[in-house]
This record gives C-alpha cells, sequence and structure tokens, in this order.
C-alpha cells in the first residue's frame, strides 16, 4: 500500500525556489542564503521572493517547512485503519523521518541552530522546532490518535506514546550523525520497520498483537524485533 505525499502550503514554483535556497544553505552556509544570490540562482526577481516568503526569517521558516513536509504522514480524513494500513502508515513516517534527518540540509540546518544559539540567541533553533519539529509531530500525533480511535493503539497520553515511536525510530543516530558519523542509509528501512514493530507491540491492541504474531508465525520481517 502507498501513502500520499503531504499537501505542501507552497507552490511547484515556490518549492522550487526553496530547494534551491537549501542547496545554497548547504554549500555555503546562512551567509549564502541573501535575496540576491537567491534571485540570481532561482532565476526569480527579488520581488518574488519579498512576496512570497517576506524577509529573511520569513524565507528560513518557509525553507525549514519544506524540508519537515518530506516526512510524510496519516492526513486522510475519514479513513478507517486496519492493521495492515496502520503499519504501512508508520513504517513511511519512521524511514522518511529518518532519510530527511540524515540527509545534508537538515544536519546543515541544525549545525547551525547550534552554532548560533551561544553567539545570537537561538532564533533559528526556535524555527527549526516551531516551524519543523513540531509540524511533524502534530502530523505523526493525528495518525496516533486516529489508530487509538480505531481501536489499534491503546495509550493514557498520546504525547508520551508519540516520544516512545519518535525515540525508538531515532534513538541516539541524529546525535552521532552531527557529529560526524555517516549514515548508513541502506539500513534505513530495516531500522524503520524494527522501530514500528517495537511500538505496536508496546502500544497495540489485541487486534494487533495478534496481526504481529501472525506475521512472525508466517516469516515475515515485521515482528523480527521479538526474535533478535
Amino acid at each position: 500500500m502507498s501513502i500520499d505525499n503531504q499537501t505542501s502550503e507552497f507552490t511547484p514554483r515556490q518549492n522550487a525556489v526553496l530547494a534551491e535556497a537549501l542547496r545554497l544553505l548547504v554549500d555555503g552556509g546562512d551567509k549564502a542564503v541573501t535575496t540576491a544570490g537567491l534571485a540570481r540562482a532561482a532565476n526569480c526577481s527579488k520581488e518574488s521572493l519579498y512576496k512570497w516568503f517576506g524577509d529573511r526569517d520569513g524565507l528560513l521558516s518557509a525553507m525549514i517547512s519544506y524540508q519537515a513536509s518530506k516526512v510524510r504522514t496519516f492526513e486522510r480524513p475519514g479513513e478507517r485503519l486496519t492493521v495492515a494500513t496502520l503499519t504501512d502508515h508508520l513504517e513511511v513516517f519512521a524511514q522518511d523521518l529518518l532519510e530527511v534527518l540524515a540527509g545534508d540540509v537538515s544536519l546543515a540546518l541544525n549545525r547551525l541552530a547550534i552554532g548560533q544559539s551561544s553567539r545570537d540567541g537561538s532564533k533559528l533553533g526556535t524555527l527549526l522546532l516551531e516551524r519543523g519539529r513540531r509540524q511533524i509531530d502534530r502530523r505523526a500525533r493525528a495518525l496516533l490518535d486516529a489508530g487509538q480511535r480505531d481501536g489499534l493503539l491503546r495509550f493514557g497520553d498520546g504525547e508520551d506514546a508519540y516520544r516512545t515511536l519518535y525515540g525508538l525510530i531515532v534513538s541516539d543516530l541524529h546525535v552521532r550523525m552531527l557529529l560526524g558519523e555517516a549514515p548508513q542509509t541502506h539500513k534505513f528501512g530495516a531500522r524503520a520497520t524494527k522501530a514500528v514493530s517495537a511500538f505496536l507491540a508496546l502500544y497495540g491492541t489485541d487486534r494487533v498483537l495478534a496481526g504481529l504474531d501472525g506475521a512472525s508465525r508466517s516469516g515475515s520481517p515485521i515482528n523480527n524485533i521479538h526474535h533478535n
């Protein structure tokens, strides 16, 4: 089963400009992201940039939102989840999250925010939290709430459940990558499957646990965590 991409708050043309702005950031740091430089690189006018994004903070906010939108989550109002579709949505979210966090853009943004926080406040760090992490968190929480509504997940505190899911997916991997460890992207699929399986074992209802046990007996990798 596939999952639809998130609906972007930006037009395709604006997305292309934001992608170019992120490329400039990775290649040259924050000083490379100027209105004039971006206008040249993206082949657009400075007036268009101001109209679309406002000032520099608005541009940074849009860049972070665009980056966060690459992490897909459940966005289908009215869809009734099954064990299979919930698992699929969670695994897509987990793998997207790992791939985005491991990407040059996210690593550059986070390193830049860490460096700025000790010099001139944490404006970029605040934007990363508000327009990046919290945007992702909100959509993922909606998926967990839908899983509970449809009788597949049980938890008293949705925030605690989500923190558990995030921790199982990411663990200390992001910190190690920020410190220079090369990401093993070829292992992200297996890592996502293992994390989701562990999460469902902790928070799944009897319907979900029965599905996990059945998958294990049939030799499916979905529940390998219980046998490693």
